[in-house]
Formats: C-alpha cells, structure tokens, sequence
C-alpha cells in the first residue's frame, strides 16, 4: 500500500500546455459551446472524445456510473442509446435524472451536464440500432446484458447464432434498443491550469432561460 501511496504522489496531472478559454466571450447556450470545445478535442488529438460517463442512480438510491458513446448533440439536447431491459435502462425508466460527464485530459478540459432523460421517437431507435456495427447489433440482440454468464461458449454460440440471423434478417432490429435525449438544466465547462487556478463557466436553466456564473476553482 506505501508503494501505491508513493507511486500516486509521483505520476504528474495537469501538465499542459492547454489551450486558452475566455469565459467572457462565449455563446449564450451550452450546446454551442460544447460543440465548439468537442470539435477542438478533436483538432488536439483526444482519444475517442465522444466518450461519456453516464451517470443514474439505482433503486436503493445509489449512483451508478459507466462510459459510454456520445450519439449526437443538437440545439435540445445530447443523445445516447442503450437497451431498455439493461441495467441503466431499468435506472432510467425509474428515475430519469442523469448526470454526463466528459473529461480530456489532453486539452485539460472537462464539462459535466446535469439534466433528465427522455426516449425519443421509436423510428429514431431503430435508425440508430440499424446504423451501429455487426458486432454491436449481434451483442445487443442477445439481449442479456449485465445478466450472469454461465459459461463463455454459451456467449460465442449465442454470438454466432445472431450474425447468422442478421446475415438473413439485415433489417432486424433490437425492440428494446432505445435512443435517449438528455435536456440539461446545469451545464459546467472545466479549464484546468497548471497552478490549478482552474476557469468553471456553470451555465444554469431559470426560468426558461440560459444564465452563467463563474464558480471558484
């Protein structure tokens, strides 16, 4: 345990250099400015940007957390999908209030979204099932995540029994698959510095209405 503590102390953070940000000159909505810092994540090299922490509590009123894929982000909201009979899904369908969480490191940059889930229209589900990879939508139709596994040949014959199908049935499509809309009512842009006088930009909805504070580091 001494050597972890010692080897935690040593391994830098926040070393930079980051690019600069001026939280006095920046769009009126959170959407916008999300989408201008993803688009430099990009530009700076950030491994996989579009990765997201979801967060949703249990029903015993825990957090619960996991990565996942950010699918789309528009003037409403961001969007992300999973099965309705997962573990997250029976979360959401019992307590909508998530929490989206995107941390890159590289840039020194993070942004934390407060809000409620909503499933959108089935035809989008659909479209978004059919539009992920072979792999994905064989995973997907098993339709047993997070149960117990018995063995791992029972998933790779059941694996191999899915491409077969899609291979016949292209179209197939996962009726618990579901896209879901995040509306944000909190909206935190994260800059971190070197000496960790860090800029937080909280964009906060009232009254139908965008306002932005900055916070303390």
């Amino acid at each position: 345990m001494k050597d972890t503590n010692k080897l935690l102390r040593n391994l830098k953070s926040l070393e930079g250099p980051f690019p600069k940000f001026d939280p006095t000159n920046v769009p009126s909505n959170p959407n916008e400015l999300f989408q201008e810092w993803f688009h430099i994540a990009i530009k700076n090299g950030v491994h996989e940007p579009h990765s997201m922490t979801l967060s949703t509590i249990n029903s015993f009123g825990h957090p619960d957390a996991r990565v996942l894929i950010l699918k789309d982000i528009d003037e409403d909201g961001w969007y992300f999908a999973s099965s309705s009979n997962s573990m997250k899904g029976q979360q959401l369908k019992m307590n909508p209030n998530v929490s989206l969480t995107f941390y890159w490191s590289l840039i020194g940059r993070q942004v934390r979204i407060r809000g409620t889930s909503l499933r959108v229209e089935k035809e989008l589900s659909a479209k978004d099932f059919l539009e992920r990879g072979e792999v994905a939508r064989a995973i997907a139709l098993l339709g047993k995540q997070s149960k117990v596994l018995p063995d791992s040949k029972v998933l790779e014959e059941s694996f191999i029994k899915q491409i077969e199908r899609m291979k016949s049935e292209p179209n197939t499509v996962d009726p618990h698959w579901c896209l879901y809309k995040v509306t944000a009512s909190e909206v935190e842009f994260w800059q971190g510095d070197r000496e960790r006088k860090h800029i937080r930009l909280l964009y906060r909805m009232e009254n139908n209405e965008w306002i932005k504070v900055l916070l303390w580091p």
